[in-house]
């Protein structure tokens, strides 16, 4: 009987001795529970700096007319290459000077009740020019428009080189981000541990052209030369970044 009882009671202490790993396998909590799950905060800012321009894109043209096909385009490119001649004399490279749109579009008379009528066509072809100097700007444009250009599309200011300024935006957009930052740490009662990732999105882009006034659809002789204002750009630069925090 003792023999028996002795048995038994090692038999349980293996088996308790067995399940104890087990238990404590179990007791473990899963791994995903015991990693750092940081307070962070992500925060957007933007810095914007102005600048004068240094540079013009003007998209100006002829559109002429003819009751045939050929007749409008001889007639448009007579006045064409008058205007690009005026444009050179201006001291417009050619390489400033590339032809952006050409067409030739029939004309038609419409009465009520009859199918429409062939009238003649029309022909158009513009050229847009880069102005390096700005001072030559209000020159070019009258130029042309003595020369024969009779459609002017609109003035685009913008930057040669705009790294300088997109540099100045990016630094005054991170200085607004860390501080930013820094505050909504201190009011929840945390402080800012590191900048664990940093975006940035926008940039420099030319403003769209400013159409111009519309005296200068119709070829015109100047009593006064053109008076052109650059004004300023703004240049924007935007940024996000993901800060941890720590108490």
């Amino acid at each position: 009987m003792k023999t028996l009882m002795r048995a038994s009671a090692v038999a349980l202490a293996l088996a308790c001795s067995a399940a104890a790993p087990a238990a404590l396998a179990q007791a473990a909590p899963p791994a995903a529970d015991t990693m750092f799950r940081a307070t962070t905060l992500n925060l957007a800012a933007y810095g914007e700096t102005k600048i004068a321009p240094d540079m013009a894109t003007i998209t100006l043209g002829v559109m002429t007319e003819g009751k045939t096909a050929a007749e409008a385009m001889q007639a448009n490119a007579v006045r064409m290459n008058a205007v690009v001649a005026s444009l050179r004399k201006a001291g417009v490279p050619d390489k400033d000077i590339q032809t952006s749109n050409l067409n030739l579009n029939p004309q038609y008379r419409y009465v009520e009740n009859q199918p429409p009528q062939l009238v003649g066509y029309q022909a158009s072809n513009n050229v847009t020019v880069t102005v390096n100097d700005l001072k030559r700007l209000g020159p070019v444009v009258d130029a042309t428009v003595n020369a024969g250009a009779n459609q002017m599309q609109g003035v685009s200011f913008g930057l040669k080189d705009p790294t300088a300024a997109e540099n100045a935006a990016r630094e005054q957009a991170v200085t607004a981000l860390a501080a930013k930052a820094d505050l909504y740490a201190r009011a929840t009662g945390h402080r800012v541990l590191r900048l664990v990732s940093l975006t940035e999105g926008g940039g420099y882009s030319a403003p769209p052209p400013i159409m111009p006034p519309a005296a200068m659809m119709v070829k015109r002789e100047m009593d006064a030369g053109t008076s052109v204002s650059a004004g300023e750009l703004k240049v924007r630069v935007d940024v996000s970044g993901l800060y941890e925090l720590t108490r």
